[in-house]
């Protein structure tokens, strides 16, 4: 039992191993003991890709990533090896996507393998798989926002050295000193509203109250004043008239029903018409004087004592 010592604690390094390698991919998800299946995918980059990450299928971890090749004398330069549970059938239209593992930047592969419902699953033929790669967050914020972000900024700064320019120019102060202008001519405004409105709201308050004064005994005499009978008495008086008109004693009555005064104002006027019509025919009927009536003598005993 000379070496007994030395063999304990090379049994225990053996054991500190095993336990170790074991508890590494067991931490990984990765069981040792259970037959693995390899598949092989080329990329033409892997974005920070590294052995022994982690392999999903629908989010789940079946495996790792074995080994990466490169040849960067080729175009797609890296050939990832990956190991899955062999229980996982991979059939065909199934391929490898390189993916983000999370939000600080890590990458994993992701299995995609096809829903084939009620139909036979035809396994894979060999063991190289089709690879896309998908955009995580990082990349999509590197060809997206940042793209965006360039032309953003130079908008910025247009616009900030425009704002300088003016700052630098006498626009501002002659800005301010128009905005100081209109403060002073506001408050003067402000001041003489207040002045006349002190000097001048009594005066009108004083005249309103004499025009309500005013107004209050015009209706307190309408108020006083017999309307009723005023209005009672005129309708009598229309009554009276209606009654005059409609009789036919009364004077108005006769004028309004009695044609033989229609008829003798008629023959009147006919008989004035005639004597107008012969004063115009015959005039010297009806006017014998003369201003030269001398003349018309003394030419008549002159016509007699020729005769």
């Amino acid at each position: 039992m000379k070496h007994a010592r030395e063999i304990k604690v090379a049994l225990l390094a053996i054991v500190c191993g095993f336990l170790l390698y074991f508890g590494m991919y067991f931490l990984r998800g990765v069981n040792i003991f259970s037959p693995v299946g390899s598949y092989v995918g080329v990329f033409e980059r892997v974005n920070g890709l590294t052995e022994q990450a982690p392999v999903y299928v629908r989010g789940y971890n079946v495996g790792q990533v074995d080994k990466i090749e490169y040849d960067f004398s080729r175009h797609d330069a890296f050939k990832v090896n990956i190991s899955i549970d062999k229980h996982i059938v991979v059939p065909e239209g199934s391929e490898m996507v390189l993916v983000a593992d999370g939000i600080m930047g890590g990458k994993a592969i992701e299995v995609v393998i096809p829903v084939t419902e009620g139909q036979d699953v035809v396994p894979l033929r060999s063991d190289t798989l089709p690879t896309r790669i998908e955009q995580g967050l990082v990349e999509t914020l590197e060809t997206g926002l940042m793209a965006h972000l360039d032309s953003v900024l130079l908008h910025v700064d247009s616009v900030v050295s425009s704002v300088e320019h003016q700052l630098e120019g006498d626009h501002i102060s002659h800005t301010l000193g128009n905005l100081d202008r209109i403060t002073q001519d506001l408050t003067v405004s402000a001041a003489d509203i207040r002045q006349m409105t002190h000097q001048r709201l009594p005066k009108i308050a004083d005249s309103a109250a004499v025009v309500i004064d005013n107004a209050n005994a015009v209706l307190a005499n309408v108020k006083e004043a017999d309307i009723a009978g005023v209005v009672k008495k005129a309708n009598a008086t229309i009554g009276g008239l209606q009654q005059a008109l409609e009789s036919k004693e009364s004077t108005i009555g006769l004028l309004l029903h009695d044609p033989s005064i229609y008829n003798h104002l008629d023959s009147a006027v006919v008989s004035v018409d005639q004597l107008v019509t012969d004063l115009k025919e015959n005039p010297k009927r009806y006017v014998h004087f003369s201003v030269f009536g001398s003349k018309d003598k003394s030419k008549e005993k002159e016509k007699g004592t020729k005769k």
